[in-house]
Order: structure tokens, then C-alpha cells, then sequence
């Protein structure tokens, strides 16, 4: 047996398989093929081996995995505790996380590419390869049809660890096996040993049907969408890392910025939030109409659920009724609308877009007829402002990289003249533009200097050399025509009066970062939006206090306070937050070591664990976030990180494919590993506890679905131990009571988290398309109907249902927002 482990190992030597491509007729240079086809076509089947290899191990390692249980089985009758030949062979394997066959790819930076990032590119490297892949996919069928044959019932999934007996007696197809009439993968019903089977990417999962369910149980009743529904309470967060020009203050005391697809309207004074919810992905820009109601806002191209391209385009909206009035550009923007504005001089008529087309197309349109007026290539670089001149209203200009552009509209035509720098320093961006009082236009660029552009010239008629250290982010000419400019690298926001000589400045906090916007409030005020995401209010001759906070990268770890209305979040910006629901602020804030993955509070609600991307898990005080203890289990993501209902132990799942199971002690200050739960042959991607706290169920990459005691890490193989217990919580998206939210055509990733309601009325899910859903619970019936709701515009990561069920927390990944949802 080992010697053909070593052989199978060897196949990985790909030297051979470069001598047979070089021999390869077919390929050879004569051939006609192109040195880069040829190497691709090469590393297509380097890949491909490389998968078939791994899918080989996977059903080496999950047969001698049995076989190892069948040894212990009859060495528990005769000798215990030497090591079997099955064991050293198993320990002789790689531990190579798998899902499905597949290899995990490494991302850049070191990181295994998230379960379910939104591209799923092992998936789709392995689909381009058209051919090869049937082959792939027909092996993978055959052997989970052959296993499927032969499996115990009293599996957890994919028949794992079986007795002998138990093996035996399902070789033979059971008769009480029903189908469902449409496709061969259909859901089934084993209504003799008590399981359902439904497949993920052809594999199957098994989930085990409970007792009192047994008897009366039908994949063909029909579940009903639940009465209660979600309504978007707060949007936690604003998107300042990559967007500009995007707050201002509206007539009603709101201001208006954007996060993820939502566009959000926030009454400081009263803490009211409104929402406008058109857009089905990141929105990108923002303006506001002079008549200071309507307002246009750009997005991106997105993919919708079937795969279809979902085109970008601007939206015209009323922000009083929130209603959508016109929608332009639908199939002729490329990318995104990175760029919008209102003219201002016409009545506010017409209005400019760019896009993010290779050529970054400027467009004028006259949007109350939806129709476009002029385009014109606006430059190979980015462009990364445009709008119209505040007295002249056929007059557009841009600025970006190495430009600054005067555009004049003649009829159907866009003519250009350059800004002309002379002897001046010619920065490497321009990155703001704004109009003073006169007329004249104004920039700051990333050599720190603001330059004045006399009026219906396109000459320098005045410097401000050096107004800040580093890039000028965002220039805001006041109501009294003081002009305010932002810096970055020196975060300082500086008053100039009419003459531009510096009258006052204040600085903006570290741990906020640089200035990317600014907008005028009431009598004094300033709002000032930075790139870390936050928006701060203040003035002059007081401080900037953060009105709005959030993450600034991709954001998994999520849970809530067992008895508060608090929660917790941790992200790859090595950042955590406790929040308040209710003020809508962190309580805290810290900086931790290495990116954030994943949280759980202990029971007491006084400690809290936060699971690293690199295996460290450290242990926080709740009350004051000092560091109460710091562990390491291997060296790959903690995926799950969740304490026992009675707070006696701690469960750390990783992508190592273990589960380290620590007793804790002194209320959560003490921590010592009983543990070690090992059988996954994939990453652990969620776990749950039993209510008696002495049972653990976690599912995998590979859609796996195990059990263990809790005490002592032991896999449990009898159906009947764990048929009927009662879990905890429902975050496993994996198990009887919740595979009805899967959809048809699903591949085992789609759905990224899941949680039940404390009062087990209703399911939320999280999934790879931006959207919440909302089920009743349980969900043990195929492709249950539910409540849609759109709101991320990117996977989303996480959800969970605060103590009280009042309302529901999501997390976007890389859109980094927070939503909470009220539960009515």
C-alpha cells in the first residue's frame, strides 16, 4: 500500500510530463502554435495533473480512513493503543487542504483564497480548461457514485468511518430509495435508515432525519416564506479608500454619502439614517443637483446570479421620496461611472459622466430626456474628478493623472485645452478641482501646492507652493468664499482666506487617516470624510469628532453579545470593533497583530476570542479590550472561533483542517487544550455546539459534514449518538434542519454563512451574490422560498441575529460595510 502511495506522489514530478509535451507532434514548434500558447496549453496540464493527483489522495486517504476505523473497531476487542499500518500510511499522507479534489490556491499576500471570495478562482481555473474538465468532472462522478453505492447510512457525509456490518448491508441499493423525477442529483429520501442525501458539485452530502421526524417526514411538503421580514435599520461604514467627491450636505440637515450599493442619507442631529436602494452594486460617485434634491449617483458592472452582465449606469433620484426618476447610460458605459456631475448655470440641465473605459469616455447627457448629447475621449490615464464650471454652463473640466483638461461643448462636440503648467511644477495628479466665487478654477494636486486657473483661461494665475505635505485630496470652497483644503500624508484641513493666506487649521487623528473629501456644514461646522473609511464633524476652533466608522478591508469575523445589544467585528485591516447598536458607534477599537478572521463571546459576555489569517487566536477583555491571553494552532486561517454554551470550553476551527477543542476556566481567562479533532480531509468552514455543550458538529470545504465529543476531540460515527441532539446555534450550512437554503445549481460555496433567530423561528443566510435572505426555520425541505434583500455589493461573509432578535447583523467582504436590519 505505501509503495503506491510513494508512486502516486511521484506524479507530481512533472519533468516527465515536460519530456512527453516537447515529444507531442502535435506540439511541436513546427506547428504553428505560439510560444505563449504552447506554454499555457503546458501549465493547463501541469494543473491538471496536479488535480487529478489531488483527487486520487482525497479518495486514498477518505478509503484507508475506513479501513483505519475497521482496524480499531476489532482492536478494541483484542490489544488497544498500538499503532495500526492503516494509521502510519494515513500519517504518512498530505495534509493539503482540499475542497472537492481541488488544491487551494495561495493568493497574493499568503493567504489560501477565501472559501467563497467572489471570483472562486481555483473553480474557475479549472473550468477554462474545457476539455479536460469533463474528464475530471466524469472521474469525480464516477468515484462519488461508486462511494455512494457503498457507504454506510450511519455516515456523516460522503459515508465516512463506517462499521463493517453497517458497510455490508448498504451494498445493497434499498428499495425505499425516493427520487425525485427531474435530474439524476436530485435530493433523496432513505426513509428506511433515516437520511436525506442532496449533492454539492456532484458529491454527496448526507444529512440524518431525527426520530420524531422520521415517520412523517416528505421531501414534498412545501415551506412557506416567513411572515416576519428584514427592513435596512443602519449602514455602518462610508467609502472613502478609492472614491472622491462623495458627501455633501443636503437642505434637510442630511448628509448624503454611499457604502457598498447602498446610498445613505444621515440626519447627525436626530441619528436617523435613510437609504436609497436602486443600485445592484458598488456605487462609485455622487452628485448633488443645484436645486439641492435631486441627486445622481454612478456604479459599477456587476454580475448577476445566473451570470448575467449587469451593466453599469447613473441613477436620478429624489432625496426626499427616495424614488428613482431616471436611469442613463445603461449599455453605453464601460467598467464603471467613476465620475458624475450637474450643470450648474442652465438650471442644472445637464450632466457629465466618465467611465473606467481603457479611453475613460466623457459623456453629456441631457438627463431629464435620457439622452446623450456629446462624448469624447477624455484620457489613457485615470481621471479622477469632472464638473461643470459654476457660470458657464457649456464648459466641463477634468483633472486626473499628469492633466487638466478645459472642456467647451459646441453642439454635439467636445473640444479640449490643456492646463498649462509653464514653469511650474507639473504634478504627477491633479487630484481635486473646485470653482472660487470669481469664477476662477481651483486644484490641488500631489505635490502638495494649490494652483489658481484664471477665469476662461487655461494659465496658472496663482501658487500656493507647498499649502501641504503630500497629496491635496479634496479642495471645498466655503458660502462666505474662504477656500478649505485637505491634505494626506499630513491629514491637516486648512482655512484660507479670500487672498489665500492660511487662517487656521486642525488635523485630523492617526488612527482616521488621511483627508479624502470635505463638505461645508451649518454656520461653522465641516464634515470631512477620510480614506480609512470615516467621516468626522467638527470646526475650526474645535476638534474633529467620527461620526461614521468602519473597516478598510475585507471583513469575515462577526458575533454578537449574548445579553447586549452589542457586536463584535474583526477584519483584514487588523482591526477589531465592539459596537453599540443603539448609538451606532464602537465602544472600542484595537489594532491587533495580524488580520482578523473570525469572533466569538464567551457565554459571561466578558471575554471575547478573535481568530487570526495565520493561526493566532487571541483572547480580549470586553469591558476594557485589554489582551487577556494569546495562542497559536498551526499556522493557517482560525475560520470559526466559538465558546460552549456553558462556557466550559472553547472550539478554534482552522484551514488546517483540525479543530482544537481548550478548556476554559476563571469565566474565560484560563485556557488549556484537551483536544484535537482530526478526520477533515478540507478546511473547516463552520461548527456548533450541541445545548448540553457536550457534542460539536463542524462542516468543511469538501462539504463534510463530522461529529465529535467535545471533551476529548473523538469523531463520532453512530447516526443514532447525534440524530437527535439539539444544537445551540445554526451556523453550520451543512445539516438537515437548514439544506433547504440551498438553490438549485448550487457548488458547495455560494452560501458563505447561516444563522438562526434565538426564538428558532426564522433562517438568515449570507451568500456570494451580495444578497440576505430570509427563511423560515427549520429549512429541511429542497430549495425553500425566502425573503431577498440587497444592500452589499460584494459576498457576503457573515450574519447574525442580536440576543433579542430585534435585529440583524450582516457583513460585507470586500465591500467592508456593516448593515443592520430590523426583524418585523
Amino acid at each position: 500500500m505505501s509503495e503506491r502511495i510513494a508512486s502516486c506522489g511521484n506524479l507530481c514530478d512533472t519533468s516527465s510530463l515536460l519530456l512527453r509535451y516537447y515529444n507531442d507532434d502535435n506540439l511541436s514548434a513546427g506547428s504553428g502554435m505560439e510560444m505563449d500558447d504552447r506554454l499555457s496549453h503546458l501549465e493547463q496540464r501541469v494543473q491538471l495533473q496536479e488535480d487529478e493527483i489531488q483527487l486520487l489522495k482525497a479518495a486514498l486517504a477518505d478509503a484507508l480512513r475506513r479501513l483505519g476505523c475497521c482496524e480499531e473497531l476489532t482492536q478494541t476487542h483484542s490489544r488497544k493503543g498500538a499503532p495500526t499500518k492503516v494509521r502510519q500510511i494515513l500519517q504518512a499522507l498530505p495534509s493539503k487542504p482540499l475542497t472537492n479534489g481541488y488544491v487551494q490556491q495561495k493568493r497574493l499576500g499568503g493567504y489560501p483564497s477565501s472559501p467563497s471570495s467572489p471570483k472562486k478562482e481555483v473553480i474557475m481555473s479549472i473550468k477554462r480548461k474545457s476539455v479536460s474538465t469533463e474528464r475530471l468532472s466524469t472521474a469525480r462522478r464516477e468515484m462519488a457514485d461508486s462511494r455512494s453505492r457503498t457507504i454506510s447510512t450511519s455516515s456523516s457525509t460522503c459515508g465516512k468511518r463506517d462499521s463493517p456490518a453497517s458497510t455490508v448491508h448498504n451494498i445493497k441499493e434499498k428499495s425505499t430509495m425516493k427520487k425525485s423525477p427531474s435530474k439524476s442529483k436530485e435530493c433523496s429520501l432513505n426513509a428506511e435508515d433515516g437520511y436525506v442525501r442532496m449533492f454539492l458539485r456532484g458529491r454527496p452530502v448526507t444529512m440524518h432525519v431525527p426520530d420524531q421526524l422520521r415517520d412523517s417526514y416528505s421531501l414534498d411538503h412545501k415551506v412557506a416564506v416567513p411572515e416576519r421580514k428584514l427592513k435596512l435599520n443602519w449602514v455602518y461604514g462610508y467609502r472613502g479608500r478609492d472614491c472622491r467627491s462623495n458627501l455633501y450636505l443636503l437642505p434637510t440637515g442630511e448628509i448624503v454619502y454611499f457604502n457598498a450599493s447602498v446610498v445613505v442619507l444621515y440626519n447627525v442631529e436626530e441619528q436617523q439614517q435613510r437609504h436609497y436602494l436602486g443600485h445592484n452594486d458598488d456605487v462609485k460617485c455622487l452628485a448633488v443637483h443645484p436645486d439641492m434634491v435631486t441627486i445622481a449617483t454612478g456604479q459599477v458592472a456587476g454580475t448577476s446570479k445566473d451570470g448575467k452582465l449587469l451593466a453599469p449606469h447613473v441613477r436620478v433620484w429624489d432625496s426626499v421620496s427616495l424614488n428613482t426618476l431616471h436611469v442613463i447610460g445603461m449599455g453605453v458605459f464601460d467598467r464603471a461611472v467613476t465620475c458624475v456631475a450637474f450643470s450648474k448655470s442652465n438650471g442644472g440641465t445637464h450632466l457629465c459622466a466618465v467611465d473606467d473605459a481603457n479611453d475613460h469616455i466623457l459623456s453629456v447627457w441631457d438627463w431629464q430626456k435620457e439622452k446623450q448629447l456629446a462624448d469624447v475621449k477624455c484620457s489613457n490615464d485615470s481621471v479622477l474628478g469632472a464638473v461643470f464650471h459654476p457660470m458657464e454652463a457649456n464648459l466641463i473640466v477634468t483633472c486626473g493623472k499628469s492633466h487638466l483638461n478645459f472642456w467647451t461643448i459646441e453642439g454635439n462636440t467636445l473640444t479640449k485645452r490643456q492646463g498649462l503648467f509653464e514653469k511650474h511644477e507639473k504634478p504627477k495628479y491633479v487630484l481635486c478641482v473646485a470653482f472660487a466665487e470669481n469664477g476662477d478654477a481651483i486644484t490641488g494636486d500631489s505635490s502638495g501646492n494649490i494652483y489658481i486657473w484664471a477665469k476662461g483661461g487655461n494659465r496658472i494665475s496663482q501658487v500656493l507652493a507647498g499649502a501641504h505635505e503630500g497629496g491635496i485630496f479634496s479642495v471645498c470652497v466655503l458660502k462666505d468664499g474662504r477656500l478649505v483644503s485637505g491634505g494626506g500624508k499630513d491629514r491637516k484641513v486648512v482655512l484660507w482666506d479670500h487672498e489665500y493666506h492660511k487662517q487656521s487649521e486642525v488635523e485630523v487623528p492617526e488612527a482616521f487617516g488621511p483627508v479624502r473629501t470635505l463638505a461645508e456644514g451649518k454656520q461653522e461646522e465641516l464634515f470631512v470624510g477620510t480614506t480609512r473609511n470615516a467621516i468626522l464633524q467638527g470646526s475650526f476652533s474645535g476638534t474633529l469628532t467620527p461620526i461614521v466608522q468602519g473597516h478598510t478591508d475585507e471583513l469575515w469575523g462577526l458575533d454578537v453579545h449574548p445579553s447586549i445589544e452589542q457586536f463584535v467585528t474583526c477584519g483584514q485591516d487588523k482591526q477589531v470593533h465592539l459596537w453599540d447598536t443603539n448609538s451606532h458607534q464602537p465602544l472600542w477599537s484595537k489594532v491587533i497583530e495580524d488580520p482578523g478572521r473570525s469572533a466569538g463571546f464567551h457565554p459571561s459576555g466578558t471575554v471575547l476570542a478573535v481568530g487570526t489569517m495565520t493561526g493566532r487566536w487571541l483572547v480580549l477583555d470586553t469591558d476594557n479590550r485589554d489582551l487577556i491571553s494569546m495562542h497559536t494552532d498551526g499556522n493557517e486561517i482560525i475560520s470559526v472561533i466559538k465558546y460552549s454554551p456553558n462556557g466550559a470550553y472553547l472550539a478554534v476551527g482552522s484551514h488546517d483542517n483540525f479543530v482544537y477543542i481548550y478548556a476554559v476556566s476563571e469565566d474565560g481567562r484560563k485556557y488549556s487544550r484537551v483536544g484535537k479533532c482530526t478526520g477533515h480531509s478540507s478546511f473547516v468552514t463552520h461548527l456548533d455546539w450541541s445545548t448540553n455543550s457536550q457534542y460539536i458538529v463542524t462542516n468543511s470545504g469538501d462539504y463534510e459534514i463530522l461529529f465529535w465529543e467535545a471533551s476529548n476531540g473523538k469523531h463520532i460515527t453512530n447516526a443514532d449518538t447525534v440524530r437527535n441532539l439539539e444544537w445551540a446555534t445554526s451556523t453550520c450550512v451543512l445539516s438537515f434542519n437548514v439544506f433547504g437554503i440551498w438553490p438549485d445549481g448550487a457548488d458547495g460555496t455560494d452560501i458563505n454563512a447561516v444563522c438562526r433567530s434565538n426564538d428558532r423561528g426564522v433562517l438568515a443566510t449570507g451568500d456570494d451574490f451580495g444578497k440576505v435572505h430570509l427563511f423560515s426555520n427549520p429549512c429541511s425541505q429542497p430549495r425553500a422560498p425566502s425573503h431577498v434583500y440587497g444592500g452589499h455589493s460584494s459576498h457576503v461573509t457573515n450574519v447574525a441575529f442580536l440576543h433579542d432578535d430585534s435585529h440583524l447583523i450582516s457583513t460585507g467582504g470586500k465591500d467592508t460595510s456593516i448593515l443592520q436590519w430590523a426583524l418585523a
